[in-house]
């Protein structure tokens, strides 16, 4: 597969430059890129996959929703509506994507749309609210954000900088400097200074650009209705791991380090679970003898499990939601907090008055 993927290099090169074209046209203003009298945060990366961009925008929403009418704006992957939607508390990942659902679901009390086209989304939401936070937005030219957030997955950062399809690049690496923040997500909890060194130097921020490490807080086990359990995993444990996300490997390192035994059902990133492949979860866990054994799955999964068609297998098994955080490394939280946090408050200050 590797090597088959040099072979689409041509196709690579002729990507690359219809994307060098749009962002210029973008930079000279040949295309609009739309600026909004409100503060506008917009979280993204420059590959494909799963940098850690939910539980970035899910920090945000911690950190400005008791003080700001705050609502997130996404696209809505996967969703079969169309156009501005609003979700509601009973909102389906088939009506919003897996990603809203799971905002709404967690924030109950914050505004969470969707909308293919952002600039029309802005505008239906900034009359009523105080701050808007984009998620996955960076190559969304369209709207220009106050604030950009650029994501790195740490697990990635020495892969070839190649654009799709050879590579996992959206853009070229160029486009960071867009960014008014880099973050290095999914690092070890360990990562020394020499390595932060090395990898800021192969990062290359501009000189307004502070690059911040973090890495992946698992919190504890709660099931489909979100009750926290009391369910211990040891070595003798048998999980079945249920995932269709873009890089399960944190995770599955996460989970080996409490048990050796491990059945993972893996699937593309956002995949629509069907009765078939939930079925064989079922079987493969009821033909399972281990005594103790449990299903376990990412919030972002849940969101999925929970279509109507779904649920009559989903209740009857043990599923538990493994909800994933952030921590800042070097006790960079603080100065990270106050980055965000001024821009907005600037930004609010000097906004104009209609």
């Amino acid at each position: 597969m590797k090597y088959l993927r040099w072979l689409l290099f041509p196709f690579s090169l002729l990507y690359g430059i219809i994307v060098i074209i749009r962002n210029w046209c973008y930079n000279a203003g040949i295309f609009k890129s739309n600026s909004f009298d409100l503060p506008i945060i917009a979280v993204g990366n420059l590959d494909v996959g799963g940098a850690g961009k939910s539980p970035m925008t899910e920090y945000l929403i911690r950190l400005f929703k008791n003080n700001y009418k705050l609502a997130t704006l996404s696209r809505g992957y996967g969703r079969i509506t169309k156009g501005f939607l609003i979700a509601s508390p009973v909102s389906t990942a088939t009506e919003t994507g897996d990603e809203p659902a799971q905002f709404k679901s967690k924030f109950p009390d914050i505004t969470v749309a969707v909308a293919e086209k952002r600039v029309e989304g802005i505008e239906q939401l900034q009359d009523s609210h105080d701050l808007i936070i984009l998620d996955d937005a960076y190559q969304h030219r369209a709207v220009k954000p106050g604030f950009s957030i650029l994501l790195f997955d740490f697990n990635r950062i020495s892969e070839p900088r190649l654009l799709l399809p050879a590579g996992n690049m959206r853009e070229p690496y160029s486009g960071r400097k867009r960014a008014h923040v880099i973050i290095i997500s999914k690092c070890p909890a360990a990562l020394t200074d020499q390595e932060q060194t090395i990898i800021k130097k192969r990062v290359k921020p501009l000189q307004h650009q502070s690059v911040f490490f973090t890495s992946i807080n698992y919190l504890p086990l709660h099931d489909m209705d979100g009750v926290i359990t009391d369910t211990v995993i040891d070595d003798t444990t048998t999980i079945f791991l249920l995932t269709g996300i873009a890089n399960a490997g944190p995770l599955l390192s996460h989970l080996k380090k409490q048990t050796a035994h491990l059945i993972h059902h893996k699937y593309p990133d956002h995949h629509q679970f069907s009765l078939k492949n939930i079925s064989k979860l079922a079987d493969d866990f009821l033909a399972c003898t281990s005594q103790k054994k449990i299903i376990v799955t990412t919030e972002k999964d849940a969101q999925r499990l929970g279509e109507q068609e779904l649920l009559q297998v989903v209740k009857k098994l043990p599923v538990l939601v493994l909800p994933i955080g952030i921590e800042f490394l070097n006790n960079q939280q603080k100065q990270f907090d106050n980055l965000v946090t001024e821009y907005v408050r600037e930004y609010r200050k000097h906004r104009p008055v209609h």
